[in-house]
């Protein structure tokens, strides 16, 4: 007759062969031989994890830790928690963590993590630190380590574990363009923008202009940065409006390179580019058949800091606006929204949340700012979040432009008649800084790259100011530093 071993060995082997259901069977039938077995059921929570059943595997192995607490079973509980997002269960486990196991990097790494998921990043950053002594040699506790001293401001900190990281891996993508961002955040550009050439987006764009243009835009015809003074060169969006508005500032630079130059941006972009000149010879607005365009060389526009050699603070070209509004418009607006002796505000609360949803603010969270005497707000948010502008007009004499907004050569024309604009990070804030209208920028807890580690100053545009969250997630602190401010400049 097999034993409870046997079992559970035939059971262990159908397992790992896949067949969960039979090794299900073949753990029930070895508990009916012993029923108080912490191995089977610790096996069985594993099995119920494998079938995305959190409850039932967290009861498992709950039954497993009550019998015979181990390294290994608390494992496969941290494991399961981490499926079910349940941080703060591992997080109670933090003392007997420390007490039973201080040598196991699984478990130092699982209670980083968990810190991590609740915001709680100083105590992340400290486990993952005791995870880096047991093994000096992890990639990705070295790696999550980086990011979590990115977001806390400890830059410097952040390229360090980066360079570590690009050590374990040195071939690695991912490593490198993360590298890029820790160095730019540090303004270190001349090893950050070769390190940026490694960004998903200029693979994206080079790809889908290799597959419209295949005879004209292949990768040997990819500009390297050497002399084209006779020749063309096309130049072609990526990334999202506030990266090409942000960018385009390399054009009038590259003009000076080349005899001609072709730009490729977003639909909405092309009346805001079209006004603003940038010396582009050559604006594409859709699609053109390859037979009707002729070019020599072709670059993704955040490419060319990086080509044109830009370093120090002629990275920052043209802080002080480079762009136009059409004053033929800006007039028509003014009569029709802005013809008032109030100071005219006009504010933005969210941008794509596709890629980040922490730089959206509550529309209402502008309350005590619309509340103040004197001044007249207008709501320029479009598209995404603008559902929340009737939080606003419904409760104040907030008047809603955003919505006759259909492209950035309209929203230039009616963002020209303002005093101030207030917004978050958002394409928003690169209009009005390339148009040198005042800008107020809202920042969460973890900066973009670009705003870089001193926020005393913003480096891309001289009429921008920079506030950031004290406290993660709290726009409440950011309202009333912006509320001060305004009071102020009132007076």
């Amino acid at each position: 007759m097999p034993t409870v071993n046997d079992i559970i060995s035939i059971g262990f082997s159908l397992h790992q062969d896949g067949k969960l259901d039979e090794a299900e069977n073949a753990y029930q039938e070895a508990l009916k031989l012993g029923s108080e077995n912490a191995e089977i059921f610790n096996l069985m929570g594993v099995l119920k994890l494998q079938q995305n059943n959190v409850p039932a595997a967290l009861e498992w192995v709950h039954r497993a830790i009550r019998i015979h607490p181990c390294e290994y079973f608390y494992e496969t509980y941290f494991q399961t928690c981490i499926r079910g997002g349940l941080y703060k269960e591992i997080v109670d486990c933090e003392h007997i963590v420390l007490k039973e196991y201080p040598k196991s990097f699984s478990l130092m790494f699982n209670l980083a993590l968990a810190f991590k998921n609740l915001k709680r990043n100083k105590k992340a950053i400290e486990y993952y630190d005791k995870a880096l002594k047991i093994n000096p040699a992890s990639y990705p506790a070295w790696f999550n380590l980086a990011h979590l001293y990115s977001v806390e401001g400890e830059c410097k900190n952040a390229v360090s574990a980066l360079k570590i990281c690009k050590k374990l891996k040195p071939k690695d993508n991912d490593t490198d363009y993360f590298l890029s961002i820790a160095l730019m955040r540090i303004k270190d550009y001349k090893k950050g923008l070769k390190l940026f050439e490694n960004r998903l987006c200029r693979e994206t764009a080079i790809a889908l202009q290799n597959k419209t243009y295949p005879n004209l835009a292949s990768r040997d015809r990819l500009w390297q940065g050497e002399n084209i003074k006779d020749k063309s060169i096309f130049v072609y969006y990526e990334a999202g409006f506030g990266d090409v508005i942000m960018f385009s500032r390399y054009l009038p630079l590259l003009k000076k390179k080349c005899k001609k130059l072709i730009f490729y941006p977003q639909k909405p972009l092309i009346p805001l580019f079209q006004e603003s000149g940038l010396g582009i010879d050559e604006l594409i607005e859709g699609f053109i058949p390859e037979s009707h365009l002729d070019f020599d060389v072709h670059s993704p526009l955040l490419s060319l800091p990086y080509l044109l050699g830009l370093k120090g603070d002629s990275v920052f070209a043209y802080s002080e606006g480079y762009l136009a509004a059409n004053q033929e418009l800006k007039e028509k607006y003014r009569k029709k929204y802005f013809d008032n002796d109030k100071f005219k505000i006009g504010i933005k609360w969210q941008g794509n949340t596709y890629y980040d949803k922490d730089r959206v603010i509550p529309a209402e969270a502008f309350s005590p700012l619309i509340e103040i005497e004197k001044t007249q707000f207008y709501s320029f948010q479009t598209f995404e979040g603008s559902e929340d502008t009737k939080k606003l007009t419904d409760k104040y004499n907030v008047i809603d432009i955003g919505k006759n907004l259909i492209d950035f050569g309209q929203t230039a024309a009616a963002l020209s008649n303002l005093d101030l604009v207030i917004c978050n990070d958002t394409s928003l804030a690169h209009l009005a800084g390339g148009l040198g209208i005042p800008c107020l920028v809202m920042l969460p807890w973890e900066v973009n790259w670009r705003w870089h580690d001193n926020l005393d100053k913003c480096d891309w545009y001289d009429s921008i100011k920079l506030y950031r969250q004290k406290i993660n997630g709290d726009w409440s602190g950011v309202i009333d530093e912006i509320k001060n401010e305004l009071e102020k400049l009132l007076a």
